[in-house]
């Protein structure tokens, strides 16, 4: 018997490969059959203190088919969270509950594994995976934080101190709050571990609830602790001052486009938008310009020399006067007056009081030409409305030196001299800082007393 070889002809041959190639062309270039592997957004290490959820962000193109978080310290391997997903998901936010572990246990330093399937057909139908580990420290202590030393009282736009022990060794943040509004922060004091910071109360905060010491730490456990403080009273004057259409026309249009903002069309307006929109935006340039300069290097001490009026001059205006505006006999706006005005001769000599650093010399709205000077410990006098000006951002000045003369820059109705004092960038009352015994009693005596606690004496 015979046998005919089975010969294939070369057209059969060459549609079989033709399948083949778009088979694999099908498989390759198929959104199906996609390759990428799903994304996990987390950060690489995380402190946890066992009681706050930790967050990832998990995403994929073609949806996420399953998933699971395990927690693994060597010894357990806990599995947190997994989940087979029904629908097609492309993105998901995971809340990971920490794992029950019982009261002795002292492990510190543990991971997470997370693990994501996505929705492709590649890989034999079993789509991509990606498998990401995350350090985790485990930290359930609370900080240290300690009220070592405080002024007794503080009054409304008044000043105080404050001289702390703040300790973790995972410390993430420390400051003072006043009522969970303001934030101040702390400079290092002395010896490791302790703290000091000048604090105030705002003049637009009206009530006084409480200030704290909050302290938290990188796996956000948190100690708040109580500063003592008794309150005064503070008498507010008001002050009714008449506008009129030329002072508008002249001076507050002219200060907004000198301040590069736009001037309204209606006079009433150009002098609200002046008094108001543009007025934050110079007390917010203040606050950054002292925050920015403020040192972090640790001190000891802290002597400042009361602040002077300027030399023969009179008082025009107080810190902390409610001004109410009016235009034509009907108020229109009012706004707090935070320094003291002082007019003398015009173009008077404008000297310094204590040594410092020059942290801003520029034209600031209604400010006008104005010098800020650092004298430490987040403590600032701004001289405002000057004409000349005889220093430079970054120099040093010595007590009694003459920075400028006074003028009639920014809004003003003449040639005087707005000082202001400045705490951590917050207009304060002067008068406590021109008060010798009131910075001895209230300052620079609790700094000496809490050195004395820090040394054990």
């Amino acid at each position: 018997m015979t046998f005919k070889k089975n010969k294939k002809s070369p057209i059969g041959i060459l549609i079989g490969l033709l399948l083949i190639a778009v088979g694999l062309a099908y498989v390759y270039l198929s959104p199906a059959f996609e390759q990428n592997k799903p994304t996990i957004e987390s950060q690489n290490s995380i402190y946890w203190n066992l009681k706050s959820k930790v967050q990832i962000k998990i995403k994929d193109d073609t949806g996420i088919k399953y998933y699971k978080i395990t927690f693994k310290d060597g010894d357990k391997n806990i599995v947190l969270d997994q989940k087979v997903l029904d629908s097609t998901s492309k993105e998901l936010t995971l809340d990971i509950i920490p794992p029950k572990l019982d009261m002795f246990y002292k492990g510190n330093q543990s991971l997470l594994e997370i693990e994501v399937v996505d929705n492709s057909k590649w890989n034999f139908l079993e789509g991509n995976k990606l498998i990401k580990t995350i350090d985790v420290k485990i930290d359930t202590k609370k900080p240290i934080a300690n009220v070592l030393g405080n002024s007794r009282y503080i009054q409304r736009g008044g000043s105080a101190v404050v001289v702390v022990k703040v300790k973790d060794d995972n410390l993430k943040e420390a400051f003072i709050s006043f009522n969970d509004t303001e934030k101040f922060s702390l400079t290092p004091f002395y010896k490791e571990d302790y703290f000091m910071a000048l604090i105030a109360w705002p003049m637009d905060i009206t009530m006084f609830d409480r200030v704290n010491l909050v302290v938290t730490d990188k796996a956000d456990n948190k100690t708040i602790t109580k500063v003592p403080l008794y309150i005064q009273k503070k008498n507010v004057k008001n002050d009714n001052i008449k506008l009129s259409e030329k002072f508008i026309k002249n001076v507050s249009s002219n200060v907004l486009e000198q301040s590069f903002e736009p001037i309204p069309n209606d006079i009433e307006d150009i002098f609200i938008y002046s008094n108001t929109k543009l007025r934050d935006k110079n007390v917010q340039t203040i606050k950054d310009t002292v925050t920015k300069n403020s040192s972090s290097e640790r001190i000891d001490s802290f002597n400042i020399k009361p602040f002077k009026r300027l030399r023969g001059s009179k008082t025009v205006a107080g810190y902390g006067d409610r001004r109410h505006y009016y235009l034509n006999g009907e108020k229109i706006n009012e706004a707090w007056h935070l320094g003291i005005d002082w007019a003398s001769v015009k173009k008077a000599p404008i000297r310094t009081n204590n040594d410092g650093i020059v942290i801003f010399k520029n034209y600031l709205g209604l400010y006008g030409n104005s010098i800020i000077i650092d004298h430490g410990m987040g403590l600032s006098s701004l001289y405002a409305h000057t004409s000349s000006q005889y220093v430079d951002v970054g120099e040093d000045v010595s007590a009694n030196t003459k920075i400028a003369n006074t003028g009639s820059t920014g809004a003003v109705f003449g040639d005087h001299l707005h000082f202001g004092i400045l705490i951590q960038g917050i207009e304060v009352n002067p008068i406590e800082w021109m008060d010798k015994n009131w910075i001895k009693v209230r300052i620079t005596d609790i700094i000496k007393q809490a050195k004395k606690s820090i040394d054990g004496k």
